[in-house]
């Protein structure tokens, strides 16, 4: 990771180049600028890096080919150590194990060595110039059993730390291989099989049962239920047919489905997912910039105290050469700081992708530890805690009509109007199977309700207010009326201007799961849950004790939602708002963290939110929290970790405790614990939410 860094910085330096930035995860390098791709492979030698353009690049079984190499390198350089050391306690005489140790150390540090050369000349003093500078001086100073087992000691490490980050990779290669890469098109009578880069909007897919689906899409024909738990994270498969949207990915379970594709390949929800997660990574998290800055201070320091150690003792007091050089080498190997360097990264790349996994995505490091020091969470009713569709939930009969007949002669009222609480009324008259037959006559009523003629009569639908102004004494259902209000449901009144036939009820219903998740984020020890709503205070009191928030703002407008979340911000420091990403985007974006709801259905809250819950599920957020949590601790073992190791070994050179291999164990494998600690959070299971 230091090394990455520095080769970021100097691709940066190079004439014609804004900016650059290289994602350790992926291996991808992006350059802004007139970028030379000579002199970036010149750069990239120095840190043994080989560089291509994305669509030059060779096949992945060059990787294994290049690991098989390095693996044959540290095999010999351990067999040579060993055969070596065995012949050295044998008394045989040094001009034949001196050799062999050599022969170690050029196997074992081959690669070292290389990147060194390259570096040096440039005086960027990396890891390899510190190790090459150890192992050379060892050699000067007759340390050939040292030399040798430093050089055999970092070829194994570099292959368990790459093995190790290779573990973090491939959480994003994973994902990269939900989708097929090839799928069934019908163009026209014809039909045949065409990679994914080939496929264009309007082609129509072919599904069978079993398949999953290539492309984004509408389907046009027939119905299955679609495992999304690739993109939204949920276990159970959805029901689905024509006109539903399915994404890639996702998988069809029974039935055969013919989909329109919607979206280019480089456009699917999948592709976005994979994109941000990619690019998460530079979004520098807190602790790494101060990791960083702290690195770039903390390495010429120990450079400089090295130094400091060769030549002062031997110089000044006295002391013979030798030791003084001997532990200034060993200073020199425990120098770089690769433990505390890579200490964040991997664990940020490990939180977001398995959060990816579990349908919440995460858009970078400075997100996920923000949502893991949260003090509050605000919450938009409709459509957030709600499902943001108002739906009946009372039929109450006050006259002579049954229930049944009350509803439809309602429904008949509201046909013609567009208004949701109609569209609602008449909703639930067809699930019950009645024939709607629009009224005569009808008007709507802004702000009150409406009326039309049924079989010649006129009759009324609407609220309190409607009837009054109809000098219509409202005394007979104003406690009706008042009773479903604090229930949090709006009532509708049924009626003519000489006698009422009863109450409709209608209330946005609370999301499974809504109040389950709440109960949860308790649990977590958040300290505090906050509702905000347009709604009137009285629905709004129903509707918080209902979910179980901790209280309630009412009859807010948009721009009220900004100045509830300044409020609480100055009340609690750091507040995630979670709302549909596109209504609340104002709140979401001055929030400590702005989390969008469904963003699997909606590219504006894929663009707009920090965080995007994939699937309408709340119970995702405590999952979130807990993963970012979880990773904040993490991150803070590792640090913690890193520099007690860093200290201690500083402070076992002046007695001339550290020897060069303690030194390679000690800063390698700090690194490689590190990285292994970070890898649990791909390990992180989902949180048991009860409704």
């Amino acid at each position: 990771m230091d090394c990455a860094a520095k080769f970021e910085k100097a691709v940066s330096r190079l004439p014609g180049v804004a900016s650059a930035k290289l994602n350790t995860m992926t291996g991808k390098l992006v350059v802004e600028g007139a970028a030379d791709l000579e002199s970036i492979r010149e750069l990239g030698k120095e840190e043994n890096y080989t560089v291509n353009r994305i669509q030059a690049q060779a096949s992945t079984t060059a990787t294994p080919q290049k690991a098989d190499w390095e693996l044959r390198r540290a095999i010999i350089s351990g067999v040579a150590l060993v055969i070596a050391f065995i012949i050295e306690k044998l008394g045989i005489p040094s001009f034949v194990f001196i050799p062999i140790y050599l022969g170690a150390m050029v196997a074992g540090g081959w690669g070292n060595f290389r990147k060194a050369a390259f570096a040096l000349p440039r005086f960027n003093f990396n890891m390899s110039v510190l190790m090459s500078v150890a192992v050379l001086g060892a050699v000067l100073i007759g340390k050939y059993e040292e030399g040798a087992t430093v050089a055999f000691l970092y070829a194994i490490s570099e292959m368990l730390e790459a093995w190790t980050m290779d573990k973090a990779r491939q959480s994003i290669r994973d994902l990269m291989d939900i989708a097929p890469k090839v799928a069934r098109i019908r163009r026209g009578t014809e039909e045949f099989e065409a990679p994914v880069e080939e496929i264009m909007t309007g082609d129509i897919m072919i599904i069978r049962p079993g398949e999953k689906i290539a492309m984004d899409g509408m389907i046009m024909k027939g119905e299955s239920a679609i495992n999304q738990a690739a993109i939204t994270g949920e276990s159970i498969p959805t029901e689905k047919g024509p006109g539903a949207e399915v994404y890639a990915g996702t998988l069809n379970s029974y039935g055969s489905l013919e989909v329109e594709v919607t979206k280019l390949v480089q456009d699917t929800t999948i592709a976005k997912i994979i994109h941000m997660v990619e690019d998460a990574q530079s979004q520098r998290a807190p602790s790494q910039a101060f990791v960083e800055r702290f690195a770039a201070v903390y390495t010429p320091i120990v450079l400089v105290l090295a130094l400091g150690i060769v030549l002062i003792p031997p110089l000044f007091l006295g002391f013979p050469w030798s030791p003084w050089i001997y532990r200034g080498l060993a200073l020199l190997v425990v120098a770089c700081p690769c433990a505390l360097v890579v200490s964040t990264p991997v664990a940020i790349v490990s939180a977001i992708s398995t959060a990816a996994k579990n349908g919440v995505l995460i858009k970078g490091g400075i997100y996920l530890e923000q949502m893991g020091s949260l003090n509050a969470i605000a919450f938009d009713k409709t459509g957030t805690l709600t499902k943001g569709e108002p739906t009946v939930t009372d039929v109450v009969s006050i006259g002579s009509l049954s229930e049944d007949e009350l509803l439809q002669l309602a429904a008949n009222l509201e046909a013609l109007s567009e208004h949701p609480l109609a569209v609602s009324i008449v909703k639930a008259a067809k699930l019950r199977g009645f024939e709607i037959t629009p009224a005569d006559n009808f008007k709507a009523i802004t702000g009150r309700g409406g009326s039309g003629s049924i079989n010649g009569q006129t009759y009324l639908i609407g609220n309190l207010r409607l009837f009054q102004e109809e000098a219509v004494s409202t005394a007979p259902v104003v406690h009706y009326v008042e009773k479903l209000q604090q229930e949090g449901k709006t009532a509708m009144i049924v009626g003519s201007k000489d006698n009422f036939l009863g109450i409709i009820a209608v209330a946005d219903e609370v999301r499974e799961g809504s109040a389950g998740a709440i109960a949860a984020l308790k649990r977590a020890g958040l300290s505090k849950t906050i509702m905000l709503t347009g709604d009137n205070a009285m629905t709004a009191k129903a509707m918080a004790a209902q979910v179980g928030v901790d209280e309630f703002r009412a009859d807010l407008l948009p721009q009220d939602k900004v100045t509830a979340i300044q409020d609480l911000l100055k009340d609690y420091g750091k507040v995630a708002m979670i709302g549909d990403g596109i209504n609340d985007a104002p709140a979401l974006a001055l929030s400590t963290v702005g989390i969008a709801m469904g963003g699997a259905g909606t590219d504006t809250a894929l663009e707009t939110a920090d965080v995007a819950l994939m699937a309408d599920d709340l119970s995702k957020l405590p999952f979130a929290i807990r993963l970012s949590r979880d990773a904040l601790s993490i991150i803070k073992q590792n640090i913690t970790f890193s520099l007690v190791i860093k200290a201690v070994a500083i402070l076992a050179v002046f007695p001339g405790w550290l020897t060069l291999w303690l030194a390679i164990m000690a800063d390698m494998g700090a690194s490689i614990v590190v990285t292994l600690n970070s890898l649990r959070l791909l390990k992180t299971k989902k949180v048991d939410v009860d409704n």
